[in-house]
């Protein structure tokens, strides 16, 4: 199942093949037997780098099909990450599970029919035979996590990483990185200031690799 502190979960997915005409897994079996599931989160596997073109064909079927009381959310975990990068900021949206969608279903022959067979999904993901459902503590950590306000920071540098200081009264120094802080943007190097080496602490934005 997934991890809320994995960031690059990307493992051998076990998935209910989408080409297997020879019958519903058990679990569908009892569904259309009579019994019905209420509003679960389900993983969906598709071929990384298509998750937001999956998730749109799966909104359309939804609609095209009249599926909108059985299938109610299709979501492409993403949280936003700080990338600094020759000294430069920007803003990216990273994908929190590659070849992953999360769909918000109520679970029967109708609306595994329809995720199943849209272009490009390769399966649920689940316990042998039978998708299954996301507990409500693992949504709520994914969903946490997409909302959190603090987005997380990426350099391109490393402890130990001879750095160029492009900003401030040390502009043009050239230091080692002796630690990062990501919790406040800053990074500490050690430069050589009249014979010594000394302590800077800058923001990320004012560093570059050398």
């Amino acid at each position: 199942m997934l991890d809320d502190d994995q960031r690059d979960y990307d493992p051998e997915p076990v998935v209910i093949d989408s080409d297997n005409d020879e019958g519903l897994p058990s679990l569908l079996d009892d569904i259309v037997k009579g019994g019905e599931t209420g509003k679960l989160w389900y993983v969906i596997h598709c071929y990384s780098g298509y998750e937001n073109k999956v998730s749109h064909a799966i909104q359309q079927r939804i609609e095209t099909m009249g599926m909108r009381d059985k299938i109610f959310d299709v979501i492409v975990p993403t949280q936003e990450e700080t990338e600094v990068k020759d000294g430069k900021r920007r803003t990216v949206e990273r994908r929190v599970f590659p070849g992953y969608i999360l769909v918000e279903m109520k679970l029967d022959e109708d609306s595994w029919y329809v995720v199943r067979n849209t272009p490009g999904v390769t399966g649920f993901v689940g316990m042998g035979n039978e998708p299954t459902p996301l507990r409500p503590e693992e949504v709520k950590a994914i969903i946490d996590r997409m909302e959190a306000q603090s987005p997380v920071f990426k350099v391109d540098y490393k402890v130990g990483q001879k750095v160029r200081i492009i900003d401030g009264p040390f502009n043009d120094f050239i230091g080692m990185v002796s630690a990062i802080d990501t919790d406040k943007s800053k990074v500490r190097v050690m430069v050589n200031f009249f014979g010594r080496d000394t302590p800077v602490e800058l923001d990320f934005h004012q560093v570059e690799k050398t």
